[in-house]
C-alpha cells in the first residue's frame, strides 16, 4: 500500500489521509469544499461547494497518476436532500459522459458545516 499525498487539496483535518493506493486502485477520503490553501469552506450554494470538493478529489487523483475518468465510484453525502438537483448539476457537468456508480445519501452533519463531501474510488492503468 502507498499513502497518497498532495498540497493541492486540504490536509486532512482528522486522523485520517487524502487517499491510499493498493494495487491499482486508489482509495479517496472524503473531500469537503474547503481551499487547500486556507483550509476554510468556500462556496456558499451547494453548486458553488460541489465544484470545489470534485476540483478537490480530482487534485488528489492526480497526483495518483489518475484523473476523473478513472473513476469507478463516488459516495455523495449531502446536508440537505433538496439540494440533490443542484449538486447532480455540478456532478454531472464535472464527470461528463464518464458516470461512475454512485451512492447519495443525506446526513445530519458534514465537517465544518459543509453542504456536500464526496469520497471516490479509481483505478489507475496498470504500470502507473
Amino acid at each position: 500500500m502507498e499513502k497518497i499525498h498532495t498540497d493541492l487539496a486540504p490536509k486532512a483535518i482528522g486522523p485520517y489521509s487524502q487517499a491510499w493506493r493498493s494495487g491499482n486502485f486508489i482509495f479517496c477520503s472524503g473531500q469537503t469544499p474547503l481551499s487547500a490553501v486556507t483550509m476554510l469552506i468556500e462556496g456558499t450554494t451547494v453548486t458553488e461547494q460541489t465544484t470545489l470538493v470534485l476540483n478537490n478529489l480530482e487534485a488528489v487523483l492526480k497526483v495518483s497518476g489518475c484523473d476523473r475518468s478513472h473513476v469507478l465510484k463516488t459516495s455523495v453525502f449531502l446536508k440537505n436532500f433538496a439540494d440533490f438537483e443542484k449538486m447532480n448539476k455540478a456532478y454531472e457537468s464535472f464527470f461528463g459522459e464518464h458516470k461512475p456508480a454512485r451512492t447519495t445519501v443525506e446526513v445530519s452533519r458534514l465537517p465544518k458545516d459543509a453542504l456536500v463531501e464526496i469520497e471516490c474510488i479509481a483505478e489507475v492503468a496498470k504500470g502507473s
